[in-house]
């Protein structure tokens, strides 16, 4: 999983108060016009790679279409929302889903006064900062929607961090998502100076606030793969005895107390336990997070047409790379408490075609 940057300054960070208005769209006019013939060429032949199998699709297989038509957006963005919003745990999808409509109502124009492009509206200098090519496209683009729904993750994570920082030092108060939101729009340093939501920031906020029930079914849980399609896939148990202290489902987190979706089960375990892979597959992730700490990713290959990934959190040390093949019960690590934890644990997920779901059904005796 792609992760938020340190903490830190630089020119990526410096947040400016107009950044926060939304992006005025504008119809196609004489550009569109001139590069249509272009354009319907490039389709064509996209469409008859994609179709003959010589295009990889970059985006998740089988987005939730009926989900995404609830809340009127492309279903391939889906996915992404729920992955970016999964790189820390102030994050929900409708959040970022709402900051998006905000900033440019899911308009890719771009705004030749402001220099703000793409559906989340970065500018030059911040997309060196945050930008990266997380769909696999070969260029990492602000008008690639993938890419500015990760990057804008990253971006929202990295100040939540420094807005955690500056709560728990007493130095402001108020609700982590808003003065997150608040930073966003005018900076981590004015919300510092005011201790709280600046004035500055309360349009912005308000608008945000707005449209967040718009966006509210993208943060329930998928009800794809129930207990018929899990029985029996994972043979093996991440860690042993499957003891829960945390269930999947939707908590208060213990050291933010932002309620959002618990996207796993904690398993307790002492430290230095190990921890193994619960079926066979290839390693895609192995490092350190700052919500996660050190993490393994396997994919698994798809069942039943879905693509079925797990996750394996806080650990102490890995021992695993990416790329490494492993068997249904390989050492990959070893519990730990690394990233925002409050003691040695494992936590467990199970992904589902990029969707959580709860892993209990999925493991021996579950």
């Amino acid at each position: 999983m792609p992760q938020p940057p340190g903490a830190g300054s630089g020119p990526g960070r410096e947040e400016r108060p107009e950044r926060a208005g939304r992006r005025r769209r504008r119809g196609p006019l004489l550009l569109t016009l001139l590069l249509l013939p272009g354009l319907l060429t490039v389709t064509g032949v996209a469409a008859f790679l994609a179709l003959t199998g010589g295009l990889p699709s970059p985006w998740p297989e089988e987005p939730d279409a009926d989900r995404a038509a609830s809340v009127g957006i492309d279903p391939s963005y889906v996915p992404w929302l729920r992955q970016a919003a999964s790189t820390c745990t102030v994050l929900t999808p409708s959040v970022l889903a709402a900051q998006i409509d905000q900033l440019s109502g899911w308009s890719d124009d771009t705004d030749a006064l402001s220099g703000q492009k793409g559906i989340a509206a970065f500018t030059d200098a911040e997309w060196r900062t945050w930008g990266r090519d997380d769909d696999g496209s070969g260029e990492a683009s602000p008008h690639d929607p993938a890419d500015a729904i990760m990057a804008l993750g990253r971006r929202d994570c990295s100040l939540a961090d420094d807005i955690t920082e500056l709560r728990t030092e007493g130095k402001v108060n108020g609700d982590l998502v808003d003065l997150t939101l608040a930073a966003f729009a005018t900076g981590r340093d004015a919300v510092a100076g005011a201790g709280r939501v600046p004035p500055a920031a309360e349009t912005y906020l308000a608008e945000v606030r707005a449209l967040l029930p718009r966006y509210e079914a993208l943060d329930r849980a998928d009800s794809g793969g129930g207990a018929g399609t899990a029985t029996g896939v994972l043979p093996a148990a991440p860690v042993s005895p499957l003891t829960i202290t945390s269930p999947y489902g939707s908590r208060e987190h213990p050291l933010t107390g932002v309620t959002k979706l618990h996207t796993g089960v904690d398993f307790a375990a002492p430290q230095g336990a190990r921890v193994v892979a619960a079926r066979r597959g290839r390693v895609v992730f192995a490092a350190y997070t700052s919500a996660y700490g050190n993490r393994v990713v396997v994919d698994h290959g798809t069942i039943e047409g879905k693509r079925l990934e797990t996750t394996y959190s806080h650990l102490s040390s890995l021992d695993a790379a990416v790329g490494r093949a492993v068997e249904a019960g390989t050492p990959i690590g070893r519990v730990g408490s690394t990233g925002l934890s409050t003691g040695p644990h494992l936590h467990f997920e199970v992904v589902l075609d990029g969707f959580y779901t709860d892993p209990r059904p999925w493991l021996p005796n579950g």
